[in-house]
């Protein structure tokens, strides 16, 4: 998958739908990550749902990796005061993944199988939310077990939240070919965000995040691969949204927000998106959307250039004096990346809720901003669709 590791790991599971708070349906519009901030005073409605994953990427002359994902999810109110919410998937995961870098000579065939739920428990009151959850996958290799705590309270005038998170995770590994025997990943994260309406149509979030990963960091099936048995990671996240009342955009709501993340393995990198929804006669609504990356890599990552003995995958002097970290995951390389994509939605009768999206990824190191991208890589393209079907009781 090509996601940068300013977002690797650190994405809390997709939350079930919520019920919206009706001053604030200007500005939120069903906001993914903002508006479910501040709806602490309300009981969700009981809803059901289903969705399917395809991702498919490659590289020129390469077709890598497919991935088909079912799930399905449910959010149900508990009396007066709690509400529950969960869901189940799994991911079939088939392709080639290149060994070194893009070099296609040295692509092996993976094929792999992932479960994996979420489950989530919230008690609601006059001026706040508290949520408790747990999260597990398993797959062939990887088993990962979490637990997560998230505050959020009111103030007064209800029109500003203040939401606090916090996760813990404790993963094992357990390599089929590769480096021989068990590892263990462990990894504490925090999230703080202050959530306000600023303006009957304007809504606001700054969020702080930080989290912490220990032990075996290193890419198991890539003998080569070392890297520290810590990271520490961080980020800010700014986002604005703006709802249109009147005029030739009556309804539509905008949506922009821009993320900096930078860790102690060198890393930085900008990421801002854009949406603009626009709601359509019928109960339907279209959502063009865009998003730019881009990163520096990692201290410890080498280009595609070999030792003129050894060949590939050696780094130049690999046996003179050998680097103690280095890594040729092109995720830790310095690259640009843009996401294209819509979402088309529709309400229909007796409560049903459709939505497809599509999305096209494009990672290249040539369009990295701020710097010189990572010489000798390959772009890599991506194709992410995504259907979804929810009832709401």
């Amino acid at each position: 998958m090509p996601l940068s590791p300013a977002a690797a790991g650190t994405a809390p599971p997709p939350a079930a739908a919520r019920a919206v708070r009706p001053m604030l349906l200007g500005a939120a519009l069903a906001l993914p990550g903002v508006a479910p901030t501040a709806l602490a005073d309300t009981l969700p409605e009981r809803q059901v749902g289903f969705r399917w994953l395809h991702y498919r990427d490659a590289q020129p002359g390469l077709d890598r990796i497919r991935v088909n994902s079912p799930s399905a999810w449910f959010v149900t109110p508990l009396g007066d005061t709690w509400s529950a919410a969960g869901s189940l998937g799994v991911d079939a995961v088939s392709g080639a993944s290149p060994a070194w870098h893009a070099a296609i000579s040295s692509a092996s065939r993976i094929s792999d199988r992932r479960t994996a739920g979420d489950w989530r428990l919230t008690r609601h009151a006059a001026r706040s939310r508290w949520t408790l959850g747990a999260v597990h996958s398993d797959e062939r290799d990887y088993r990962s077990r979490a637990l997560s705590f998230e505050a959020s309270v009111d103030d007064e005038a209800a029109n500003t939240t203040w939401s606090l998170s916090t996760g813990f995770a404790n993963d094992r590994l357990e390599p089929v070919a590769g480096r021989p025997g068990a590892g263990t990943r462990r990894a504490a994260d925090v999230l703080a965000s202050v959530t306000r309406v600023a303006s009957p149509v304007d809504i606001v979030q700054l969020a702080l995040g930080a989290a912490r990963y220990t032990g075996d960091l290193s890419d198991p099936y890539k003998a080569l691969d070392r890297r520290p048995d810590d990271r520490t990671q961080g980020f800010v996240q700014l986002r604005w949204n703006h709802h249109v009342d009147g005029g030739a955009l009556d309804g539509s709501t905008f949506r922009t927000s821009y993320r900096h993340y930078r860790d102690d393995w060198g890393v930085r990198a900008h990421t801002a998106s854009f949406e603009w929804v626009r709601p359509l006669p019928g109960g339907w609504s279209v959502t063009p959307l865009a998003r730019f990356h881009t990163q520096s890599a990692a201290r410890f990552y080498y280009d595609p250039v070999y030792d003129p003995v050894l060949g590939e995958p050696f780094p130049p002097g690999f046996l003179e004096q050998p680097a103690a970290f280095r890594s040729s995951d092109t995720r830790l390389s310095a690259f640009g990346a843009a996401t294209l994509g819509v979402r088309i939605e529709a309400a229909l009768p007796a409560g049903w809720h459709a939505e497809l999206r599509m999305e096209w990824y494009r990672q290249d190191a040539a369009w990295r901003v701020g710097g010189t991208g990572s010489p000798g890589l390959p772009p890599l393209d991506a194709r992410i669709v995504q259907a979804g079907l929810r009832r709401t009781f």
